[in-house]
């Protein structure tokens, strides 16, 4: 078991959901009362078209990660042939199969998705971690999360459109914006996505995130989860890999030692550009057993 502070224990040696057991109903129905115009914001990327096709090139993702792939029986070129009969005339196309990867589209990382040792959070058998699917801390265990959303706006507080490519942002820049309730989904924006449409090749050339200590900070003021509009909440190098030590990797500080989910890959410029800062987040992932991630498409409710 990890040394350093962790939630492992703390609701029960069964747990499988880390903070998200903080959502109570109290915590849910107070986390309404952020909500004041009803807009609603999609702070999804959208998934496009099919490896095929050239439409993923618009979207931003790693380089040499499968593609968001979208399958349509429609026109015999994607998945199947021919759209299907329904009769008087009418076809329908079918949506056949959606297949997205870690890295190339939003989504949200179960906490099987990473780990130490033999051990998944909590103390869990890394070995339940199988090609059929884990069988312990899947995304099914999510369900569905309603919470206060806190938005870190990070470049609106520096002053710039979006982070530089070796930003990590730390602990005491995070605590000048915001200071998150237990419970709370602590939104991190970088604004990287925005220098995909300028060049794809600064985009892959690595990406701000959060440091450590930032991470660390978030966990001790007992988060429900961490999203952000980068692929690893941490930064990346020109590698597109987390330059940190295991020590201080992210995934392994908040999924494995904490038990707080991830969600990763957000489109947060309309967000920012409304000023709010607090509004109810909502997100429920596909429910895949024993998977480790899930497609999102996360709703800010102003």
């Amino acid at each position: 078991m990890v040394a350093e502070p962790n939630n492992w224990g703390r609701f029960g040696p069964e747990d499988q959901r880390g903070t998200l057991n903080l959502l109570t109903p109290p915590v849910v129905l107070a986390a309404l009362a952020a909500a004041t115009s009803g807009e609603v914001l999609s702070l999804a990327m959208p998934i496009r078209g099919a490896t095929s096709s050239a439409a993923p090139s618009t979207v931003p993702h790693l380089r040499g990660r499968p593609l968001p792939q979208h399958f349509m029986s429609v026109d015999g070129g994607d998945y199947a042939a021919g759209a299907r009969p329904i009769g008087a005339g009418l076809r329908m196309a079918d949506d056949a199969l959606i297949v997205t990867h870690h890295g190339t589209t939003t989504h949200m990382d179960a906490l099987c998705h990473m780990w130490s040792g033999d051990e998944l959070y909590n103390g869990h058998p890394a070995a339940r971690v199988r090609s059929y699917g884990a069988g312990r801390c899947g995304i099914e265990q999510v369900g569905g999360v309603v919470a206060r959303g806190v938005l870190f706006d990070v470049p609106r507080g520096l002053g710039v459109e979006h982070l530089p490519v070796d930003f990590r942002i730390p602990a005491e820049l995070l605590a000048e914006l915001a200071e998150p309730r237990p419970g709370d989904v602590a939104v991190i924006r970088t604004g990287w996505p925005r220098v995909w449409a300028r060049s794809p090749e600064e985009y892959w050339s690595g990406q701000p995130g959060l440091s450590a200590a930032a991470g660390r900070w978030l966990a001790e003021r007992d988060v429900a989860a961490v999203a952000c509009d980068n692929a690893a909440i941490g930064g990346l190098d020109g590698h597109q890999r987390a330059a940190e030590s295991l020590d201080d990797d992210l995934h392994l500080v908040l999924l494995h030692r904490h038990g707080i989910h991830l969600i990763e890959m957000l489109w947060l410029e309309e967000l920012s550009a409304s000023g709010r800062t607090e509004f109810v987040f909502v997100v429920a992932p596909l429910k895949i057993e024993g998977g480790t991630g899930s497609p999102v498409n996360p709703l800010a409710v102003l």
